[in-house]
């Protein structure tokens, strides 16, 4: 079976060690070849734009004075098009203004360096974590991850701190809720990936965490208003609403998302269909954390389940946000063995690990086929990571409505 197989991984100390030391030098190899890329060392100097370009873009108009303007998508495009030094795929920017204020030291480094130090920081911190809530299991969540890992790496983009903040919230709720208060307080960076937390403790009334996350994202957003003016708050809401606009027109590369509402718009719905498809899967995420809490599932596994269903509530979530779901799993491992056939174990594994690889697979067949600048506009390439989400999630509701029974026996002995 794919489950004991993936479980082998952590069978002794010597062949959990071997999977780590492997999966950490690759995602360190990735990591120095991409400082490299985004220095456009040698052949690399005419290259498409990614996400760290944006943000380093945005830490230098912190310091120039109008960073109101990062939010006015023609003026940022004129930024991104000069930066590219010519024609580029534009990347729209929403990040609250909180993001924007962390990212500005990163405008006093080269590129290169700064994508380096913010890679290398961010996935040390994620590593940690990961590291303290899966315990024995971190060989095997680190392989079920690691498509997503690289794919995280290969782009520059945050989810490894997003990851790690999600973490520190779950290993920090039990007994020190202030600063698991503060940790959920820092997601206000990536708000929408911290609604299902917030409603796991909202059901567990952990009334001290709830309100120093608040106080968090009230003191940040003053200090934003001090430090920005006033204006930011409108700026940053237009973009929102522009944002909405271009996703409504699939103006997105759809098929790295992982959200249904990706999935359904790429598989040919209109928008208004696959909006109300992506309302019912994020009903149903909220639902899971609501029956985890009811059916007497184990603190651990609840929680788990609240941060894995995170990525599904947003209709704008990419694989790069999938190493919070390595957060949710290592909670949940130690319950999965009693509370899931090998079968199930298989197809969470496997369905965590298609979401992870798919846009990294897309990405690649692209480039052979059209050259590293295809328009994934102009050509097939169906958005499947949300499709594989929910039935991710549809499994985990079923687990939850089982309660704390053992997986069925007849399910078990037909393995």
């Amino acid at each position: 079976m794919f489950a004991e197989t993936l479980e082998a991984v952590q069978s002794s100390p010597s062949k959990r060690t071997t999977y780590v030391r492997f999966v950490l030098a690759a995602l360190a190899s990735i990591a120095v070849f991409k400082a490299f890329w985004f220095a456009r060392f040698g052949g690399w100097t005419d290259r498409e734009l990614a996400d760290f370009d944006a943000f380093h873009i945005v830490a230098q108009h912190v310091w120039r004075g109008d960073l109101d303007q990062v939010y006015h998508f023609d003026a940022l495009l004129k930024m991104q098009m000069e930066a590219a030094g010519g024609a580029t795929g534009f990347m729209p920017w929403t990040y609250p203004p909180q993001y924007d204020l962390l990212l500005a030291p990163f405008a006093f480094l080269p590129i290169g360096v700064g994508y380096l130090l913010f890679t290398a920081a961010t996935l040390a911190l994620y590593l940690v974590t990961l590291r303290a809530i899966a315990g024995w299991n971190f060989a095997q969540v680190l392989v079920i991850l690691f498509p997503a890992m690289a794919i995280t790496i290969g782009c520059g983009q945050n989810g490894f701190l997003t990851g790690a903040l999600i973490g520190l919230v779950c290993l920090n709720v039990e007994r020190r809720q202030l600063l698991a208060g503060l940790a959920l307080g820092a997601m206000v960076i990536k708000p929408h990936l911290a609604i299902a937390a917030g409603v796991y403790l909202l059901v567990t009334r952990r009334w001290i965490a709830l309100g120093t996350a608040a106080a968090v994202v009230l003191a940040s957003s003053l200090l934003c208003t001090l430090l920005f003016g006033g204006q930011i708050w409108f700026a940053w809401l237009g973009a929102i609403r522009e944002s909405a606009g271009y996703l409504e027109q699939g103006f997105y590369p759809l098929f790295r998302m992982i959200s249904i509402y990706a999935a359904l718009y790429k598989a040919g719905l209109p928008a208004s269909a696959a909006f109300w498809g992506q309302t019912a899967v994020a009903g149903l995420a909220l639902f899971t954390v609501l029956l985890g809490a009811a059916r007497g599932a184990s603190p651990a596994f609840t929680l788990g389940a609240a941060v894995m269903v995170s990525v599904m509530i947003s209709p704008y979530a990419y694989d790069y946000d999938l190493p919070m779901v390595g957060i949710g799993l290592a909670l949940m491992l130690p319950d999965l063995a009693r509370m899931a056939s090998p079968r199930e174990r298989s197809v969470i594994y496997g369905l965590i690990l298609f979401a992870g690889a798919y846009g990294l697979l897309q990405s690649g067949r692209l480039a052979v086929q059209f050259g590293q600048k295809a328009d994934p506009d102009q050509h097939f390439a169906p958005a499947l990571g949300g499709f594989a989400l929910t039935a991710l999630l549809i499994l985990l509701l079923r687990l939850l409505w089982r309660g704390t029974q053992p997986a069925p026996i007849l399910s078990q002995a037909a393995e």
